[in-house]
């Protein structure tokens, strides 16, 4: 009984084999996504910022909105209940 004969490495082009351009994808996977962490974190980091300089306002905001709120409450449940 002959052992199983290996196959050889698929080429690609400019003569790289399967498993190096395997490893270069992965490698701009993991990149990427630390990338995506690190913007991320910067981007939840000048949120917090902004909402401990600007708190007086942000609460200015949220009251303006509450009767805006409200007033859609009351449509939808009127809308619900008209069916």
């Amino acid at each position: 009984m002959d052992p199983p004969q290996m196959e050889e490495p698929t080429k690609l082009k400019g003569g790289a084999q399967m498993g190096e351009e395997t490893k270069r994808n992965g490698s701009k996977k993991i990149l990427a996504t630390f990338f995506k962490v690190i913007l991320g974190l910067i981007f939840l980091g000048l949120g917090a910022a902004a909402i401990l300089k600007w708190w007086v306002s942000l609460l200015m905001v949220v009251q303006g909105c509450i009767g805006l709120f409200l007033i859609l409450a009351g449509v939808i449940t009127l809308a619900i209940a008209k069916e």
